[in-house]
């Protein structure tokens, strides 16, 4: 009886909590089991739904320690937040106990299955250092070099190019330069990150598909740097983050620890499915699998028309929207369509891009006669609604201000910066007298941001408006390579390998226009100390030389313990990346104790750098971008996920968004033909992928070259998406008349000479 009262309670609670959803959170909430598709659109209140839905499952079916619900993301931060609210729900709302559920990101519940199962895992994390590679990354150079070494003729024919060479030395360097520094590496990166996270990978061997058509054999030099990597890595004793998850694949393919693991977990919930690779999405289907009923108990949650990491990622929204389809098919997806954030002027606008944007690309390639064009529409057809206005609603669409959305054309980029300031300065002094409110302008490129932020910090002061800027990469993640570039070329300021790496640091940490890096570093005597023969350099060169040159009198005039601190001084290190200078700099002196001498900094800033172990000073959380009183200048893909009262669109061109969907090329590589190797390879790898196509010819490279513009192009209009749908009250939007051509070989030094006429962004002439 008593029993009887408390299961009528929770049913009441639960009914309550599902009553104050909106449409799709409700979906959401009353699953029952098998698999579930739920796409929701910006501001819809995913998170609160997925964490309301994973509550009543807890508290429906009675969950425990050896019985759990088990919620994947893919941040740190948003596995915090997820866990915070299934908590407070049960609770709170619930008055139960707060068991029965974990959340983890994907990799570290990877670990957690391979950890319990080392012998089956073969992982031995504490002998293993676990390594985040980029193209950058030492050991994608060593891959590169080792690639050269057992692969000359391979070699020999991308040296050769489709553009024969001259008895010119300077031109052999040149390309050898270009090949191994600039080309190879984005090759080797792009293979090995589409290779190992995808099924390919469970493979104790496979062969790539080529197309005899195409100038070099592309998917052999794929295959092939893929294979020295994984040689070095198991020498080396590294492991990446794909290593994770085909070691807990290995436990799954047990049967015993397989069957053991599926009956500790009732279901799968993953949040921002939309980032998901197929390795990911294999494991945590296995996991969701019943073993007694053979049913998939696995609820996916996204937002493909949010995906904006894939063309520089393994993630790909593609899986994420096959996965829609099939439970479609079985009548099991769903929408959150409502949306409380956004002012109904700014979701109109937003409808309007998406469905402009896809009827502008669809007739693009109609026009082309592409074959699959579904795969390369940017957006899923799907409209974002206002919340319908319910008895105990909250969090409903705000009014606009003014007109809620203003679109402009400044006469260039200084005159933005004014219009953007007036604005601000207007609507501080008008609204936040009585209520305080937040503004963020989003910016595509980090250059673009320091720019705006140089010109209007100075309202901290005018008008108690606090502006902080917020840089797309964390400000510590790349200080000790940075450190071990500059003292590598103090100690060998005859390499081009440590000259060229020195360049690219000083040029972008100092704001100095540089193009064509790769020329200067061939011979590194003459650009620091040219002769009466040597061509007259030019004033922006002598400039760079300069700096390089107080660089290496450093060397003579300082002890080596000294040169960090006057490396990060050099480069005008923020207050942030000073502090995280001075806590390398004492870990460094740990390590050596005794005989410091630059060859030893060098070696153990080597191993810092390569074992990954180094956490600099942390930056804040997400909250304060969005602190009350305060403008945040931050880029549109550090945005996702936040919102603003008022966002400030600047800087909106076509060749910036969407770009002619064209990686950056190097100068003078044009000898490899007139495509982007990396970009290239990218774009077969995922056709096989994506296709199964290892029974079928690689497509040809104009093939690839086409879809890989696409591809990006589609990115730029979703991350523009993005970034208009963070505003609440206010969206403004400009395109200047004049503005730089290459933001990152701008110079602020009010030569407006520097500024090109640019045509407006597409989507803003639509709007307009």
């Amino acid at each position: 009886m008593v029993d009887d009262k408390i299961d009528r309670d929770l049913k009441n609670k639960i009914l309550s909590l599902v009553a104050n959803l909106r449409e799709g959170q409700k979906q959401l909430a009353l699953w029952k089991g098998g698999k579930m598709a739920v796409s929701a659109v910006p501001g819809a209140g995913k998170s609160h739904g997925l964490a309301t839905a994973a509550a009543i499952t807890i508290a429906k079916n009675k969950l425990h320690s050896n019985r759990q619900l088990i919620i994947v993301t893919y941040t740190r931060s948003a596995t915090a937040s997820i866990e915070k609210k299934v908590k407070e729900i049960l609770t709170q709302e619930l008055k139960l106990l707060p068991v029965g559920f974990s959340v983890q990101t994907i990799h570290s519940l990877a670990v957690n299955i391979a950890n319990r199962y080392p012998q089956l895992s073969q992982l031995e994390m504490e002998n293993r250092t676990l390594t985040d590679i980029n193209s950058s990354h030492p050991l994608i150079f060593d891959t590169v070099n080792q690639w050269v070494k057992n692969h000359p003729e391979l070699y020999e024919l991308l040296l050769k190019g489709e553009k024969s060479l001259s008895d010119d030395e300077s031109e052999l360097l040149q390309r050898e330069s270009i090949l191994l520094n600039d080309i190879l590496p984005k090759v080797a990166y792009n293979a090995i990150s589409i290779i190992k996270s995808s099924d390919l990978t469970l493979n104790d061997s496979f062969y790539l598909p080529n197309n005899l058509s195409n100038p070099y054999p592309l998917m052999t030099i794929a295959k092939g740097l893929y294979e020295e990597y994984q040689e070095l890595m198991i020498k080396q004793q590294r492991i990446d983050y794909d290593d994770l998850i085909l070691s807990a694949l290995r436990v799954l393919k047990h049967d015993r620890a397989r069957e053991i693991l599926q009956e500790e977990v009732f279901a799968v919930f993953e949040d921002e499915a939309q980032d998901s690779s197929p390795l990911q999405e294999k494991l945590l289907e296995i996991l969701a699998t019943d073993t007694q009923n053979n049913q998939t108990n696995f609820v996916r949650v996204g937002d493909s028309n949010q995906a904006i990491n894939s063309t520089f990622t393994s993630a790909d929204p593609k899986y994420f929207r096959d996965f829609c389809h099939q439970c479609q098919e079985n009548n099991s997806f769903y929408t959150m369509n409502q949306a409380g954030r956004s002012c109904q002027i700014i979701i109109d606008t937003a409808n309007k891009t998406l469905t402009w944007v896809n009827n502008k690309i669809k007739a693009e390639l109609v026009n082309k006669k592409v074959d699959d064009i579904s795969s390369l529409i940017p957006f899923e057809n799907q409209e974002i609604k206002p919340v319908i206005i319910a008895e105990n609603s909250t969090n409903i669409n705000p009014q606009s201000e003014g007109k809620g959305l203003e679109i402009e054309y400044p006469k260039d980029i200084y005159q933005t910066v004014d219009l953007i300031k007036a604005k601000i300065i207007k609507l501080w002094d008008k609204k936040n007298k009585e209520k305080l409110e937040n503004f963020a302008i989003l910016v595509r490129e980090n250059k673009q941001g320091k720019f705006l932020y140089d010109y209007l910090k100075d309202l901290e002061k005018t008008h108690n408006l606090k502006v902080k800027l917020i840089s797309d990469t964390d400000s510590y993640a790349k200080i000790p390579q940075e450190i071990l570039s500059l003292l590598q070329f103090l100690d060998s300021p005859h390499s081009s390998q440590y000259l060229r790496k020195t360049l690219e640091i000083v040029t972008e940490r100092l704001n100095l226009n540089l193009e064509d890096i790769t020329s200067l570093s061939i011979y590194p005597e003459k650009f620091l100390y040219p002769t009466l023969i040597d061509c007259p350099q030019n004033e922006q060169v002598i400039k760079i030389k300069n700096e390089c040159i107080k660089l290496l009198q450093a060397r003579l005039e300082l002890a080596p313990y000294q040169l960090i601190i006057f490396l990060s001084l050099a480069l005008k290190y923020d207050q942030l990346e000073l502090a995280t200078v001075q806590k390398l700099n004492e870990r460094i002196k740990q390590e050596i104790k005794t005989n410091i001498s630059l060859k030893s900094i060098i070696d153990t800033l080597k191993a810092i750098v390569n074992g990954e172990k180094f956490k600099g000073v942390e930056i804040e959380d997400e909250k304060s971008y969005q602190k009350e009183g305060q403008l945040t200048i931050i880029t549109m893909h550090k945005a996702k996920g936040l919102e603003w009262d008022y966002v400030f669109l600047p800087f909106l061109h076509e060749n910036i968004i969407p770009g002619n969907g064209e990686g950056y090329m190097p100068k003078n590589a044009s000898f490899i033909g007139k495509f982007n190797l990396a970009d290239v390879t990218r774009s077969i790898l995922r056709s096989i992928v994506h296709h199964d196509k290892l029974d079928q010819k690689e497509m040809s490279i104009d093939e690839a070259s086409l879809e890989n513009n696409y591809q990006k192009k589609a990115e730029e209009y979703r991350l523009l998406y993005v970034a208009m749908t963070r505003a609440k009250k206010l969206l403004w939007m400009s395109s200047a008349k004049k503005a730089p051509w290459r933001w990152g070989f701008f110079e602020d030094n009010g030569n407006k000479s520097q500024l090109q006429d640019q045509a407006p962004c597409p989507v803003i002439i639509a709007l307009s």
